[in-house]
């Protein structure tokens, strides 16, 4: 099914009066259900409540340019500081705060949390629907990235701010070498923000799989939906070894485990590679979402059809799958096997292929339109010249004797700048000018926009190029001194100056925002003349974004033609007629209706749960660690609370979408957007296991001279613990289908005894943590899968409740899915961790 049939003319609610209302009084009547049930609350506790995509994505990137601000104003302190070879400006150990700061901010206070504030916002307009997949976890994500920020940005003012490099390479961020709580803010702040990045991912995928209009496959949605979708496959994959890399390098330090101490069984290199398979991939999760903004303006500027559709949908997903094996590229000079470095430097070069795919499309696209200088496409030519060139300097990375040279100089410090800014911040300036009207329903005001472009591109090539050059001469990265080398001096200088008048231009930017936001002309529905959705509503855009959600015929229309039918009510789900915030999901390939989805509304919940995470977080840094551990109670509780209000209420029955098709809601669906958005979370959730046991295999290779395991592990007993493990969970696995109370209350009591068994076999069998890395490692692994057991017993202490409730019928399934997908997984882990275990403890 590929269509929903166009309603009547008269309303679809039975009423006494039977003629059928005017269309601008029905569009007016609709709109007025659709406000008063998706609006926000009033004041600022409405701030506070607030769920809504718009209000979240708008809240997103505010808060992402406020730390981009902050993290410019680091830069400009970097630059006065290297103006001068004497470096009187800040001593060494500010010095060394500072540029750790400005590198922690504008990967993951800015670059991360701007993209995702762009598609929370942007997805649902373009794709039809009217908000995410789960609202709660948006504004989850959104609190724990303030909190997380705030904490960061807290320990700079008081002097304590990490200092090791925004790559925390150890052992210069170990206890020994980095005393204090400076490291800890990292791992824990970082860590707290990375919350945000994976609750984006899981929204975005489900979204985007099962969210899109009815008929809009997945061959034809918009370009800047596919770019979204590998973006956030990326980040569900490439988070996960810095998640692992920092709970690991937290427990060295707070407890002694010694994963990344060489004295003691470990590897300083596992950090590196930790950190890199996560380092390389967020430079294409951040070029990604960029580049999918070009993908949508310049086909508008210049009056055509993108061009090569489905050659870069095939350049998307190639550089998602060869970005996760480029991370070595970074540790050439670390003494690696030469068939390595000859592998990750032909892959690296390899990588520029589908790059180049998408920009030679970009520009046959210029080619064969008409472009019009419209002040995004002055940032787009900015993007072209500046990112081009950023992509030639990573070719000539890519090569190893170049690599040997230029490593960790200014060079390599140009080239980042030039991929990062050319590829993400000048798409981010293209997009904020072209869909500024969406926001504010104002014009811009001519001028102000242009010259900050003009004056932004040259105080941008000003600072960088010139350290490409004083990068050739051998001038290092990271240092806050330097000799006076005449060489050196003058581009320093130069350099310096530029990077204020750059600074300069950032400000003009936002000027032009601000102008724009205030004292703009009102303007007209699609300024642009798009023919995509996110414009086939009115200007700005109201929290529901359409009366009536699109079908297939409106995906052929221009946006203009589409808003007045959907305003009309003449698509999908018309109104807010049960008075309940809906949308339609549908099937992942060719979008065909399958259930609707009835979204909680306003709640703080989201605030006091990410508030609980936080106390945990500061309890850590303030080395409270029985306090942290009963900070966890609270987040259990509210995770507890969270989850009831998911339970079914209210009317339940079939949804008239449109006439003559009735569908489920979602308590009654069986694939539902709750187990697309669990399987989402479990690909993360075991990307993290896999990195664990990378770290296993990694030493085992690197330190095979391990000691034997302690005399006092009875071999016999730990595989009668583990045996009992095993039985117990997958009893657990196998009761879980059979949907029964009697089979909740068995598996509630299986996962209470494998969890308890696995605790007798940690006190008892294994070795001391803190002795040996091999140690260390098996009780980190031990750790995750006891993690997991906990989780596995309270979901079916949950759906042993829902069946107390009746909240389980023959209708409405619960937690009952969720429960059995969990279970399943954390039954596989626990068993492939026992193999891991027992090849640990040398048992054959």
């Amino acid at each position: 099914m590929t269509d929903i049939p166009t309603p009547a003319a008269a309303s679809a609610r039975a009423d006494s009066v039977h003629v059928a209302p005017a269309p601008a009084q029905r569009a007016l009547a609709l709109h007025r259900d659709l406000t008063r049930v998706w609006r926000n609350d009033r004041g600022l506790w409405g701030q506070i409540t607030a769920v809504n995509h718009t209000t979240l994505g708008l809240r997103f990137m505010g808060t992402a340019l406020v730390f981009f601000a902050i993290g410019g104003i680091l830069s400009m302190l970097i630059r006065a500081q290297l103006a001068t070879h004497q470096g009187a400006f800040l001593d060494t150990a500010l010095y060394n705060q500072i540029f750790t700061m400005h590198g922690s901010i504008m990967m993951f206070l800015f670059a991360i949390p701007m993209l995702e504030g762009l598609g929370i916002w942007l997805l649902p307009k373009l794709l039809g629907t009217r908000d995410m997949a789960f609202p709660r976890l948006t504004a989850l994500g959104y609190w724990c990235y303030l909190f997380g920020g705030l904490i960061m940005l807290t320990a700079l003012l008081f002097g304590v701010a990490p200092h090791d490099g925004w790559f925390m390479y150890t052992p210069l961020s170990d206890a020994t070498h980095s005393p204090g709580i400076n490291a800890d803010v990292w791992l824990l702040g970082v860590t707290f923000v990375e919350i945000s990045a994976v609750a984006a991912a899981v929204e975005i995928t489900v979204t985007i799989l099962r969210q899109r209009a009815p008929g809009m496959k997945l061959t034809e949605m918009p370009l800047f939906a596919w770019y979204m979708l590998g973006t956030s496959a990326m980040m569900l994959v490439g988070f996960p070894p810095l998640i692992a890399g920092s709970v690991l390098l937290e427990l060295e330090r707070a407890f002694g485990w010694p994963f990344f101490d060489p004295t003691r069984g470990g590897d300083p290199l596992l950090w590196q590679h930790l950190f890199w398979l996560f380092g390389h991939p967020e430079v294409y999760i951040i070029f990604l979402p960029a580049a999918g903004v070009m993908s949508m303006i310049i086909p508008v500027m210049c009056r055509t059809t993108i061009l090569g559709y489905g050659a870069i949908v095939a350049a998307i997903l190639a550089l998602v799958f060869l970005s996760f094996g480029l991370w070595v590229h970074h540790m050439f000079t670390v003494g690696i096997p030469h068939m390595a470095l000859a592998f990750f430097s032909a892959a690296s070069v390899l990588v520029a292929v589908p790059t180049a795919v998408q920009v030679f499309a970009w520009i046959g696209t210029m080619w064969k339109g008409h472009p019009q200088l419209h002040l995004p496409m002055y940032h787009i030519c900015g993007f072209f010249l500046t990112f081009v060139m950023g992509g030639l300097t990573g070719v000539m990375l890519a090569i190893v004797p170049f690599n040997w040279q230029a490593h960790d100089t200014a060079f390599v410090t140009a080239h980042l700048h030039y991929v990062l800014i050319g590829g993400f911040v000048f798409p981010m300036m293209a997009a904020a000018t072209y869909w500024l009207p969406l926001i504010t329903g104002k014009a811009r005001i001519r001028g102000v926009g242009e010259a900050a472009f003009w004056v932004i591109l040259l105080g941008f090539h000003g600072t960088f190029f010139i350290m490409h050059l004083t990068g050739l001469m051998g001038m290092p990265r990271r240092i806050d001194v330097y000799p006076d080398n005449p060489e050196w001096v003058w581009l320093n200088l130069t350099s310096s100056i530029f990077s204020f008048v750059l600074t300069i231009g950032f400000a003009m930017f936002v000027l032009d925002l601000i102008l724009q936001a205030t004292l703009g002309q009102r303007t007209r529905r699609d300024p642009w003349d798009a023919p995509t959705l996110d414009w086939a509503m009115p200007v700005p855009s109201p929290s529901y974004n359409f009366a009536s959600l699109p079908i297939s015929r409106h995906l052929g229309q221009s946006a203009r033609d589409a808003v007045l039918s959907l305003a009309r009510g003449e698509g999908a789900l018309a109104g807010a007629a049960r008075g309940r915030r809906e949308l339609l999901v549908t099937s992942v390939g060719v979008a065909r209706p399958h259930h609707v989805a009835i979204l909680p509304g306003n709640t703080a919940l989201p605030l006091y749960l990410s508030a609980s995470i936080g106390v945990f977080v500061l309890m850590m840094l303030a080395g409270q660690y029985r306090l942290a551990a009963l900070a966890l109670v609270p987040v259990g509780a509210l995770i507890w609370v969270w989850a009831r209000g998911m339970a079914p209420a209210g009317d339940l029955r079939a949804v008239e979408v449109a006439p003559n098709l009735n569908l489920p809601v979602h308590h009654c669906a069986q694939h539902s957007l709750a187990r697309t958005g669990l399987a989402a979370v479990l690909v993360a959730d075991g990307t993290l296991f896999v990195s664990l046991l990378f770290g296993v295999a990694f030493l085992s290779v690197v330190t095979p001279a391990t000691p034997p395991p302690a005399a006092g592990a009875d071999t016999v007993t730990s595989l009668v613990g583990l045996g009992v493990i095993g039985i117990a969970l997958v009893l657990a696995a196998l009761v879980g289908r059979l949907n029964t109370r009697s089979a909740a209350a068995l598996g509630l009591g299986a996962n209470l005894l494998a969890l308890a068994a696995l605790l007798w076999l940690a006190f008892s069998q294994m070795d001391d943590p803190t002795a040996h890395a091999r140690d260390a490692l098996r009780a980190a692994v031990a750790g995750y899968v006891g993690l997991h057991m906990l989780v596995a017993a309270a979901m079916a202490a949950f759906v042993l409740d829902q069946f107390r409730r009746g909240e389980i019928t023959p209708q409405t399934q619960g937690a009952l899915g969720a429960w059995q997908m969990w279970q399943h997984f954390t039954t596989a882990v626990a068993l492939l961790a026992a193999l891991v275990l027992i090849a640990q403890v040398g048992v054959s």
